[in-house]
């Protein structure tokens, strides 16, 4: 059995931390008004736009852009960024100040006519630019890229052998269709489809505190969820810039909220953002064809989070408490038992994996496991 990773690899410590540091780098693309400005420039008139938070102070940008695109040793001519929801391009316009020798190519993926009009001007001013004008958020959008031929020059790579020459950057929307978006991504890890085809493609993301803490919930905690699982088996996330670099949110990002007095909601702008990225690893717990017997327990269990196991397998489908003999097997270590008095938000991800080897090999195990992708709030 896999060696497991018992407590997630995760950092809250950011990569080449860079406090109080101004950049003045010259470039040639045309700038964005000041952020002051933004509100008369880039009206807010429609929900798809209330619910995007986009980095707008230049010199975050420019923070952003240089720990999500790091100096590297590798000889690989560059990276290909492609670019989901960059609004109207203040990270864009930072990560073209990177030389040729860390960016080589930047796809922008925007479908926000307003947003596009301060997009496409880039094309024109740096010949490693091209704008497409579809949503990061459709599948077909990525198949479009693939016969557009626009990811000519990326050096596929084996699961096991060195990070691909490319490389996944995002403002996560605050909505529904967001959280989706970033459990799909985790999803497609295992299963080494959408840009994993091609290896362990690196994915930062821009996204409120409110789901960060959904995806790095650790075993036990209140947020822990089907997410906090998948992320922690799939990929290595750290934090990309630390949270005070962040802070507050008025002086970093755009829209601004009116302060009014309301209770927390975790779709609305002005909460805390944060910003990481999520490396693949090469050795994966969740097997490749694995991902949707791992989703139907997780989901159907996290219904249950706060029963006893031994209270909540019936959930799985009728008679799944004779799971508990395998989970329980006097004859196996303990390292290899599960504790029946554990409630699904407490199991380790080493549980979990226990937990689906007796599923896998359950002869009464259902075979139509209803699979969505949907991000509700019993999955968390």
């Amino acid at each position: 059995m896999l060696a497991l990773r018992v407590q997630r690899c995760f950092c809250s410590c950011p990569r080449n931390s860079v406090f109080s540091r101004k950049y003045s780098a010259p470039s040639t693309v045309p700038p964005l008004p000041p952020p002051q400005e933004w509100k008369t420039r880039f009206p807010i008139q429609n929900t798809l736009r209330r619910e995007r938070s986009l980095v707008s102070n230049p010199d975050t940008a420019r923070l952003v852009a240089r720990s999500f695109l790091p100096d590297s040793a590798s000889d690989d001519g560059g990276k290909i960024v492609i670019e989901a929801f960059p609004g109207p391009g203040a990270l864009s316009r930072a990560m073209l100040e990177l030389p040729s020798s860390r960016l080589r190519k930047l796809i922008i993926l925007e479908d926000d006519q307003m947003y596009l009009s301060a997009l496409k001007p880039l094309e024109a001013a740096d010949s490693r630019v091209t704008v497409v004008p579809m949503s990061g958020h459709s599948w077909d959008t990525y198949t479009y890229l693939e016969e557009q031929h626009l990811l000519e020059g990326l050096q596929q790579q084996p699961w096991e052998g060195p990070l691909p020459n490319l490389h996944f950057v995002s403002h996560l929307p605050l909505s529904v269709k967001g959280e989706q978006l970033i459990a799909q991504l985790f999803r497609c890890i295992p299963e080494r489809s959408w840009l994993f085809q091609y290896g362990r493609v690196p994915m930062s993301i821009i996204l409120s505190e409110y789901v960060w803490s959904r995806l790095t919930a650790p075993p036990r905690h209140v947020r822990r969820c089907k997410l906090s699982v998948i992320a922690e088996a799939a990929a290595k996330v750290e934090e990309a810039v630390s949270q005070a670099e962040l802070e507050p949110y008025e002086e970093h990002f755009y829209p601004v909220p009116f302060p009014v007095a309301a209770k927390f909601h975790s779709r609305r702008v002005g909460q805390p953002m944060r910003a990481f990225t999520a490396t693949p690893y090469a050795e994966q717990v969740i097997k490749r064809g694995e991902t949707d017997r791992w989703d139907f327990c997780l989901r159907r269990l996290f219904v249950t989070k706060n029963t006893p196991l031994k209270n909540a397998l019936n959930s799985l489908a009728p008679g799944a408490t004779s799971l508990l003999t395998p989970l329980q097997d006097t004859r196996l270590p303990p390292s290899e038992r599960v504790k029946p008095t554990k409630c699904p938000k407490d199991l380790t991800l080493a549980d979990w994996a226990l937990l689906l080897r007796a599923f896998n090999n359950w002869p009464f195990r259902p075979e139509d496991l209803m699979i969505t992708d949907a991000f509700m709030d019993e999955e968390f």
